[in-house]
């Protein structure tokens, strides 16, 4: 029995592929804080998330954690198995739960990878558009407020959610932030006391996202832009969005 799924990779494969790879899939549930990937081990599975946010977190040596990478639906977590990689070079965690993901085995996503078909392609521009994330990640984190930075990061938590509300613990979003919990604790009530968002123990409301994008900084127009390239939005845009009109 073929295994439904919403992962906007596995969606666009064409039906010979599909029908290839889909009896490979497993399902496992995505819950708060399921790690996918532990930095400096070996990765054994790909994950295809069919909805959440599954942050990409790195670890210093004082046990500070910084996100750098998110996924979604969009995309894939492990994917750099395919291109040689054999540890993971950072933490892979659920932070927003919402549904499951399928995976692959690495050993049967390397042999999918290997016949270089639409498998292949697909994960490769994927990859462009998380590396171009990453690196405009980086800019927004040096250069940007912590309340555009998090207008920002709640952006694309609302794409891939696809729902006004979702689950966001205040750890996680001082971690998203780069920031002490205090200091997250203020730069949400700043987006709250604006009317964008409505926040409270742990649950997260986006009330008007036309504001949070005016309140965010330009870095959240230009990744989901260039991940539209990519592949169709995580979130179903609206007529008239932005994010629509300036990428076709």
């Amino acid at each position: 029995m073929a295994i439904a799924h919403s992962n906007l990779l596995l969606d666009a494969l064409p039906a010979e592929d599909a029908a290839r790879i889909t009896p490979l899939l497993r399902s496992i549930p995505l819950k708060t804080r399921t790690r996918l990937l532990e930095e400096g081990q070996p990765i054994e599975t790909v994950y295809f998330p069919n909805g959440g946010v599954c942050s990409l977190t790195v670890t210093m040596e004082d046990g500070r954690v910084a996100e750098v990478g998110l996924a979604g639906r969009e995309g894939a977590v492990g994917y750099m198995a395919g291109f040689g990689q054999q540890f993971a070079a950072h933490d892979a965690m659920v932070q927003i739960p919402d549904g499951s993901a399928q995976f692959l085995s690495t050993r049967d996503f390397r042999e999918e990878m290997g016949r270089g078909g639409a498998l292949h392609a697909l994960v490769t521009r994927y990859m462009v558009a998380a590396n171009s994330l990453t690196a405009m990640s980086v800019a927004c984190n040096a250069l940007h407020t912590a309340e555009e930075r998090c207008a920002r990061w709640l952006l694309h938590a609302h794409d891939r959610v696809g729902s006004d509300r979702f689950e966001l613990s205040h750890e996680f979003l001082a971690m998203m932030l780069g920031v002490r919990r205090p200091t997250a604790t203020i730069v949400a009530g700043i987006l709250q006391r604006a009317g964008y968002i409505r926040y409270r123990r742990a649950n997260m409301e986006i009330l008007d996202r036309r504001g949070l994008e005016d309140a965010s900084c330009e870095c959240y127009r230009a990744i989901e832009t260039h991940f539209i390239g990519v592949l169709p939005p995580a979130r179903p845009l609206e007529a008239g969005d932005p994010i629509r009109s300036e990428a076709r």
